[in-house]
């Protein structure tokens, strides 16, 4: 079997392990490497777990068998042989701009002048960590949304020195192994998605300090709410839908909207005694010990959902 490239992933924690699944998917060769190599070995029983748990199920990406998906992923001793005539590494360590500043700084050392460097960093720019690099307009972000395996967006954001050419290979291989990229045209702090869901949450902890809903049912709203067309159609569209238009709908609800918005005041604060009213709450729902059960369960629903979605869309493409 044919190799499309080496990729390197370094870190291997969740998101790593989902990286390493979803470009071994289509044919590339993943090398997998950790500072603590222990891990790298229960990373890679994981990883066959699932990739035989989705076969069974029927809900396998790629073309390829588990087997010989797994037999694409391998585990690396040292941080250069991850790196070294790599097509593209992808960054999955701890979320500290000091950590990432000197992993890319140790990369750098062993990268190519052709090698794609990409951060999985949910909200620090590339900027943050690579200005001082040989190699720093090869350096990007591509920011999954967690499970990776299960959910397909990622963004992709450059730095200011970012050659445009390593924006459009991130996008096309992003494409490749069945993920949606979308490419930010700015860095700006917490990047798309987590700003919207940072927005999202900073309401929910409002409405739990100020008494209006419990936890159970701020969720409920979301999931038997706005979650289900969420699910296939974004806010602007939905907008967009509800009225004769957008324009209609800034309208006919624009200023109502402001009037409301204005009301939120100060973002709360996500310590002290609202984060205990919170997690007591939250854990009435699902427990701390029951988590890895719970995160299966999610991950089941998201493929199946993925898999719905993916029907529909083959039944719209053929009218």
């Amino acid at each position: 079997m044919a190799s499309k490239g080496k990729v390197g992933i370094v870190g291997s924690g969740f998101i790593g392990r989902g990286w390493a699944m979803l470009f071994a998917s289509v044919g590339y060769e993943v090398k997998l490497f950790d500072v603590e190599s222990s891990k790298i070995d229960d990373a890679l029983a994981d990883i066959q777990m699932q990739l035989n748990k989705l076969e069974e199920t029927g809900y396998l990406r790629g073309h390829l068998s588990a087997a010989e998906q797994f037999s694409l992923i391998s585990k690396c001793d040292t941080l250069k042989q991850c790196v070294s005539d790599s097509i593209h590494v992808q960054e999955c360590v701890f979320e500290n701009v000091d950590l990432k500043r000197k992993v890319f700084q140790e990369m750098d050392a062993f990268a190519s002048n052709d090698v794609v460097l990409c951060s999985s960093t949910s909200c620090f720019p590339a900027s943050s960590f690579s200005e001082d690099l040989v190699h720093k307009s090869q350096v990007i972000v591509g920011h999954p949304v967690n499970p990776p395996y299960y959910v397909p967006l990622v963004e992709v954001v450059p730095a200011p020195w970012t050659d445009p050419s390593v924006v459009i290979r991130t996008k096309n291989l992003m494409t490749d192994i069945g993920q949606r990229p979308v490419v930010l045209n700015k860095e700006v702090p917490g990047f798309a998605v987590n700003r919207v869901q940072y927005a999202l949450l900073d309401e929910c902890w409002r409405m739990v300090r100020d008494g209006i809903m419990s936890v159970e049912d701020i969720d409920t709203s979301m999931k038997e709410g706005l979650g289900l067309r969420y699910a296939f159609i974004g806010p602007l569209e939905t907008c967009h839908l509800n009225a004769d238009g957008m324009l209609d709908y800034c309208n006919r609800y624009g200023q109502g909207i402001n009037k409301v918005s204005e009301t939120f005041g100060p973002n709360p604060r996500m310590e002290g005694e609202l984060a205990e009213k919170v997690n007591e709450e939250i854990c009435k729902i699902s427990p701390v010990e029951k988590l890895a059960e719970r995160r299966c369960w999610r991950e089941a629903r998201l493929t199946a959902l993925a898999h719905l979605k993916k029907i529909l869309k083959e039944q719209d493409e053929a009218q």
